[in-house]
C-alpha cells in the first residue's frame, strides 16, 4: 500500500507572515507599555503604547494593525504583563484604562484605513504628510474618546473632568508620537538623502 507524503501548506505563506508581524506589533505595544511617564493633570500615566498603535496601523494596514492589538489583549487578558507598567489580568480591561485599551484595536483600524484608502497595503512612500499626519490625529480622536468615556464611567466624573483628566492631559504628549511615528515612517526617505 502506497502512502502520498506530499507536503501540504495550511496556512500560506502570507497569512503566515502576516501573523507574525502582528505578534510583532502586539510585543512591540507591550514593551512601549513599559515606558511610563506620570502625568500630574491625569490618574492615567503617559505610556507609548499610541506610538505601537500608530506604527500598526501604519505597517499593517487596517486589517493585520488590529489584528495585532486584539492578539495584545488577549495576551494581557491571559496573564502576560503587557499593559501599563508591565500589569495583566483581566481587571485592566475593565480599570480606568479600560477605554484606552479597547479603543487600540479600532485606531489601529482608523490609522491603517486612511493611510492605506482602504484593505490592500499601498506603499507608504506614497502616503503624503497631511494624510499621515490626518490618520493618526483620528487614530488619538479614537483613542481619547473611548478612554474618556471609560474613565467617566470608571471613575464617576462628569463630562468636562473626564475630558480634561483623560485627554486634553496628554495632547502635548500625543504631539510627540505623533511626530516620532511621521519619523520612523521616513525613516527610509531621511537615510536615502
Amino acid at each position: 500500500m502506497a502512502t502520498n507524503t506530499e507536503s501540504v501548506d495550511l496556512v500560506g505563506d502570507e497569512a503566515a507572515t502576516n501573523l507574525a508581524r502582528a505578534a510583532l506589533f502586539a510585543a512591540l505595544v507591550g514593551a512601549f507599555a513599559y515606558v511610563t511617564f506620570p502625568n500630574p493633570a491625569s490618574p492615567v500615566n503617559v505610556t507609548l503604547q499610541v506610538l505601537g498603535i500608530f506604527l500598526a496601523g501604519i505597517f499593517l494596514g487596517p486589517v493585520w494593525g488590529p489584528a495585532s492589538l486584539v492578539l495584545y489583549l488577549a495576551a494581557g487578558a491571559l496573564g502576560a504583563p503587557v499593559f501599563e507598567g508591565g500589569s495583566a489580568g483581566v481587571g485592566a480591561l475593565v480599570g480606568q484604562s479600560a477605554g484606552y485599551l479597547w479603543s487600540y484595536p479600532v485606531a489601529a483600524a482608523v490609522v491603517g484605513a486612511v493611510v492605506h484608502r482602504g484593505a490592500t497595503l499601498r506603499d507608504l512612500d506614497a502616503v503624503g504628510l497631511p494624510t499621515l499626519v490626518g490618520a493618526m490625529v483620528l487614530g488619538t480622536v479614537v483613542i481619547y474618546g473611548f478612554g474618556v468615556a471609560g474613565l467617566a464611567l470608571v471613575l464617576s466624573l462628569g463630562p468636562i473632568e473626564a475630558i480634561t483628566v483623560g485627554a486634553v492631559a496628554f495632547l502635548p504628549a500625543e504631539a510627540l508620537k505623533i511626530a516620532a511615528a511621521v519619523g520612523v515612517v521616513r525613516s527610509d526617505a531621511i537615510a536615502a538623502a
